[in-house]
C-alpha cells in the first residue's frame, strides 16, 4: 500500500469534488459506484439529498455512449433507492424520491437525489444557492445510506463486475 499523496491536502472537495474523492479527502464521499461517486449534498435544502457525480470529463449525459448512459443512470436509481430506505426509515413522512439531471451551475455530469416529504410547502423548490451546513445531513444519517447501499439484497449485488465498492 502507498502512502496518502501529500498533495491531497491542497485539493478542496468544494471546488473539486471529484479530485477529493478520488484521493480520500471529500467528507461527503457515501462510496464509489460503477460510474462515479454517491456524495450527501452540502447543501441540505431536504434531508437525504444526494447526488452522483460522474467519474469523467462528461459534461452532459449525450456525451457518453449508450451503454455508459444507462449504467450512470442505473447508479442513480440505486443511489436514490438507498436515499429512500434511509429517509422512509428515519420519517414517516416521507414521500417520494425525484431524480434530476441538470448542469446549469456545474458543468459537469452529475445526478441529484431529491427525497421529497408531506410535510413540505405546497410548492417547494430547492434553492441550490442558500448557503448551508451538514446539520440537516447529519439527522438523515449518511450512514443509513451506506447501509441501504451495501446491503446483500441490494439489486446491484446480482450484477457481475458491478457493485458498488463503499469508502469505510
Amino acid at each position: 500500500m502507498t502512502a496518502p499523496d501529500p498533495s491531497a491536502a491542497t485539493i478542496d472537495y468544494r471546488t473539486d469534488p471529484i479530485g477529493a474523492a478520488r484521493l480520500g479527502t471529500n467528507p461527503n464521499v457515501l462510496g464509489r459506484m460503477r460510474t462515479g461517486w454517491a456524495v450527501i449534498g452540502n447543501t441540505q435544502h431536504l434531508p437525504g439529498y444526494c447526488l452522483l457525480l460522474h467519474d469523467g470529463t462528461a459534461d452532459q449525459l449525450t456525451e457518453l455512449s449508450r451503454p455508459d448512459r444507462v449504467a450512470f443512470m442505473h447508479d442513480l436509481v440505486l443511489l436514490g433507492e438507498a436515499v429512500e430506505k434511509a429517509c422512509r426509515a428515519l420519517d414517516p413522512a416521507f414521500w417520494r424520491i425525484n431524480y434530476e439531471v441538470l448542469g446549469n451551475f456545474w458543468p459537469h455530469l452529475h445526478g441529484h437525489i431529491h427525497p421529497r416529504y408531506q410535510w413540505e410547502p405546497e410548492h417547494p423548490r430547492p434553492d441550490r444557492t442558500r448557503p448551508g451546513t451538514m446539520d440537516d445531513a447529519v439527522e438523515t444519517g449518511p450512514q443509513r445510506v451506506r447501509h441501504h447501499l451495501r446491503r446483500p439484497d441490494h439489486p446491484n449485488r446480482k450484477l457481475t463486475n458491478t457493485g458498488i465498492k463503499i469508502r469505510r
